[in-house]
């Protein structure tokens, strides 16, 4: 069942942040937790999380974010303290979360794929005073002598280190909760960047950032309370926490959780429990094609298939379309620093714009720039700059980096793209994995797209190669599934590409390439890997 249509909302020009004058929805809620609490009161009765056998109303939940945010004052944190989350899908991640807006806290959602020298900066760069983390992931943690100003610990499931479980709190049904008076403007959320240079710098996403997303996918993707959307990439990351879970909680639609991400088991949680949305990174949809038969499974009600990191090749979208003709496949691209949407494409255009990831988001502003500073004309190539009221207010204890990455209310994407006149938006590549290739620019991102739309490849990575007559030449990584060589996939390049973007040397690999927990490509792992052929980037 398709989600009811919503008229679109006035809007007006604001100041925030000191510095920024925006353009904002003119009907919000002023804190996440205001549009939670407005939700339930509409919705109570409503599916909110399906995990498994764990089925939660709005009710439900709403019972266990009260006992968990005033178990939390209780142990003794205050508003404004930092709480740590390693949590992976699973309903207790939305409910902690939730609950630590609700008491006033920063919630700060960490990769369960981080170990202990990771997990242990976060925690001391935001000065944790609480965290709750799953049993099973304990050796991961850091110990108490290196994170000092980590005061309570809780644990889903039964850990000795634990001042208490998640499930003991709840239990105990404490409801007084003074309330902790949070403004708009203050942060909630504190994400950590991928770090694929140095450290990982956080980035405060505050109230004015969330509810504005969740209102843009509300909008951009005309999400109604009958809405059920798959949560198959990791929640602690951007994605996951606002795509996934916060835009479709904040309209009364469900939240259907998928531990780790297998076809089978995807396309199963899809079919059984009827879901209408999802957003995903392209090789995810493509293995669906080549690891299953789509209609061997009732998808008839998904109805959005978001995907971002690249535009989608053309023939996986033919596929889709093939198999799934009532799919609206919609690119999306953004980011960490713009709490997740910065375009979407609007429904029913990806065939017309294959080579785009949409149009600005309806309070974004985007400006493709030179290097000096100065707006390039329509089509023409330079840095993707961003402002609006959903980019994050800056990075947590880093004055110098938030001075440096925003200037003028935009931040500085570090994405090479240009902005079509009608304002379709495209992303070449990053500003450090252009290849220069004897003066020629290649833009990685292009090449990659061009192998990927081969029905062998699963996913390509390409890099920039040490030579020393071009200075670089084009590397393509490759993980295929079926028959793929050097020859047939450079003569398939061939028929797409320029001669001086074709891959000079391929290298295949057996496993998947490396990605962080939100899914994108860490080039910076592989150049390490490869450190003898890409000695002429840095990572």
């Amino acid at each position: 069942m398709a989600a009811e249509s919503v008229s679109l909302p006035a809007l007006h020009r604001e100041g925030h942040y000191s510095d920024r004058v925006v353009t904002c929805f003119a009907e919000r809620h002023e804190t996440v937790d205001d549009m939670m609490r407005a939700v339930t009161a509409e919705h109570a009765g409503r599916d909110a999380i399906i995990d498994g056998t764990h089925r939660l109303t709005f009710a439900d939940l709403d019972q266990k974010v009260t006992a968990l945010a005033a178990g939390y004052r209780d142990l003794g944190l205050d508003p404004g303290d930092r709480l740590g989350l390693l949590i992976g899908n699973r309903w207790e991640f939305v409910a902690a979360l939730l609950a630590a807006i609700r008491a006033g806290l920063i919630a700060v959602p960490m990769s369960t794929r981080g170990r202990a020298p990771e997990l242990s900066y976060m925690l001391n760069d935001c000065s944790a005073a609480g965290l709750v983390y799953e049993a099973e992931l304990a050796d991961r943690l850091p110990d108490a002598t290196n994170v000092p100003d980590l005061k309570v610990r809780m644990s889903i499931g039964d850990h000795p280190d634990a001042a208490n479980s998640l499930d003991r709190i709840i239990a105990r049904g404490l409801t007084t909760l003074p309330a902790p008076q949070a403004r708009e403007e203050d942060t909630a959320v504190i994400l950590y960047t991928s770090g694929t240079t140095g450290n990982p710098k956080g980035a405060m996403l505050t109230h004015l950032n969330i509810v504005h997303s969740c209102l843009h996918f509300r909008h951009g993707f005309a999400l109604g309370p009958e809405d059920r959307s798959g949560l198959a990439v990791p929640a602690s990351h951007v994605t996951g926490l606002i795509a996934c879970i916060m835009a479709p909680l904040s309209v009364g639609g469900a939240v259907l959780v998928l531990t780790a991400f297998d076809v089978h088991d995807f396309l199963a949680l899809a079919a059984t429990e009827r879901m209408t949305t999802t957003v995903m990174v392209p090789a995810m949809y493509n293995l669906c094609l080549l690891r299953a038969e789509l209609r061997d499974y009732d998808l008839s009600a998904w109805r959005v298939g978001s995907y971002g990191g690249a535009p989608m090749p053309p023939a996986t979208i033919k596929a889709l379309a093939d198999q799934l003709p009532g799919l609206n496949l919609a690119n999306a691209y953004g980011a960490t620093e713009t709490t997740s949407p910065t375009t979407l494409m609007p429904l029913g255009d990806p065939e017309a714009h294959t080579d785009s990831v949409g149009k600005a988001v309806l309070c974004g502003e985007i400006r493709v720039m030179d290097d000096a500073g100065r707006e390039v004309a329509p089509g023409e190539t330079g840095e993707v700059w961003i402002a609006g009221p959903m980019v994050v207010s800056g990075y947590w204890n880093k004055p110098e980096a938030t001075q440096a990455s925003f200037i003028g209310g935009f931040w500085r994407s570090g994405d090479i793209g240009s902005l079509s006149a009608d304002g379709y938006l495209r992303v070449f590549d990053r500003k450090k994995d252009m290849i220069n290739r004897g003066g020629y620019k290649v833009f990685s991102a292009e090449v990659e797209n061009a192998l990927a739309a081969h029905p062998a490849v699963v996913e390509a990575a390409v890099l920039p190669m040490a030579d020393p007559v071009l200075g670089e030449k084009v590397l393509a990584i490759i993980h295929a599934e079926g028959s793929a060589d050097a020859d047939a996939l450079r003569g398939f390049c061939a028929e797409r590409l320029s001669d001086y973007k074709l891959p000079d040397r391929f290298i295949f690999r057996d496993d998947p390439l490396p990605r962080n927990a939100n899914g994108k490509l860490m080039k910076a792992v592989l150049r390490e890997s490869l450190s003898e052929l890409t000695a002429s980037k840095p990572a």
